[in-house]
């Protein structure tokens, strides 16, 4: 049952009267328990009769027998959350893993018959997740999006709890940040003579001015491909525009912008995208072309995102402070930069080695073994 009453303000000259009190103007609550829930808030009203109505629906409503629903498909609650991902403007890289998810999830329900989204409880998805094959990073970040996507599911009342919670998550062991040696460097550059041979020369300028780019520029090799020339005037590159407004921008070296300007395009507004493929399509390509690369400099372990990490170390031996190379990189936050780069950081390193160099020349042992006579001895023969 539901009661509504008066709550005074502190103003109010009844204030003392309490909820007996119900002549002024003060906002109306509602107290007490419907449908087995407690309830306790405000009617956002002060017209008593109103609120009396309010309340006598509320009740009836709760009291009529209610219709059991129908559960939930995996089906539906799929294209409900692929479609609440394209209302919430995610990066289309991020809808294509998601996609790829669920695929997977259909073809391990199908060949189970499950059918709807209650069906799969934690003991089913330990067996769903018994079956990939994907290495500890890989698979932590697919157990994420499978705990955001039950969390959508549990929000929407679909299902009673999240079951993808309790699923622990994989040990991952932080790999150390590998930039390019200028070695590596210098044998990739010379590798564009044999990859002109392999794929034409224009081919390879295109590659080369990519290359170039994603080097000086810090970008992702996502942000690379779907770089508009519009956003490069002069020699300056812009990379984004933060929370406060104001826009960042990269200065280009010179000769990388000359590569960009005379590397044929592949459309009016792009340098490497038609700009009418999928973009994680186009980004594909593009990691293929540099394999080959790779592969002809002799180059092992060489990805896109190293010449990220070269981009950021040269940066901070070059005695560049980590809050800025965090903000040419768009990190959302310099923790973040900290976590990766820290080891790299030019100032850090030597204020260590200062720190040292201080702590050895107070060390009594240090300064015994410097000088060549031992201090204690001679100290012996003052006292005798």
């Amino acid at each position: 049952m539901l009661t509504i009453y008066r709550r005074h303000k502190r103003r109010c000259s009844h204030r003392a009267a309490g909820r007996a009190y119900r002549r002024c103007l003060c906002p109306i609550w509602v107290d007490g328990r419907v449908g087995g829930k407690e309830v306790r808030k405000s009617l956002a009203m002060r017209d008593w009769q109103r609120a009396q109505e309010h309340v006598r629906e509320w009740e009836a409503r709760d009291a009529e027998p209610k219709s059991p629903s129908e559960p939930m498909t995996i089906q539906s609650s799929r294209d409900k959350y692929l479609a609440d991902a394209v209302a919430r403007c995610l990066n289309e890289s991020t809808i294509y893993k998601y996609q790829l998810l669920f695929k997977q999830l259909q073809g391990f329900a199908a060949k189970r018959g499950l059918q709807f989204l209650h069906e799969l409880d934690i003991e089913t998805l330990d067996v769903f997740r018994a079956e990939w094959k994907d290495g500890p990073r890989s698979s932590l970040k697919k157990l994420e999006r499978l705990r955001a996507f039950f969390r959508f599911c549990e929000r929407r009342k679909w299902i009673e709890a999240n079951p993808a919670s309790d699923l622990s998550a994989p040990k991952v062991v932080n790999r150390p940040t590998m930039p390019f040696t200028r070695q590596e460097m210098q044998k990739i550059l010379v590798a564009f003579d044999a990859y002109s041979k392999r794929a034409g020369v224009a081919n390879a300028q295109r590659l080369k001015a990519f290359v170039l780019l994603l080097r000086y520029s810090g970008m992702r090799i996502g942000d690379a491909v779907t770089c508009g020339v519009d956003r490069i005037v002069g020699d300056k590159l812009f990379l984004y525009t933060q929370k406060t407004g104001v826009p960042v921008h990269s200065v280009l070296p010179s000769f990388v912008v000359r590569e960009l300007e005379s590397a044929p395009r592949s459309s009016e507004e792009y340098f490497f995208w038609t700009g009418k493929s999928k973009t994680h399509s186009a980004i594909g390509k593009w990691q293929r072309r540099l394999k080959n690369l790779f592969a002809l400099a002799g180059v092992k372990g060489g990805h896109a995102h190293r010449f990220r990490d070269t981009f950021a170390v040269e940066l901070l031996l070059a005695g560049v402070p980590l809050e800025r190379v965090s903000v040419l990189l768009s990190h959302q936050s310099i923790r973040i930069t900290e976590r990766h780069y820290a080891p790299w950081v030019r100032s850090r390193q030597e204020q260590l080695e200062q720190d040292l160099r201080r702590a050895w020349d107070q060390d009594p042992l240090a300064l015994t073994q410097t000088k060549g006579t031992p201090r204690v001895h001679r100290d012996r023969r003052a006292i005798n």
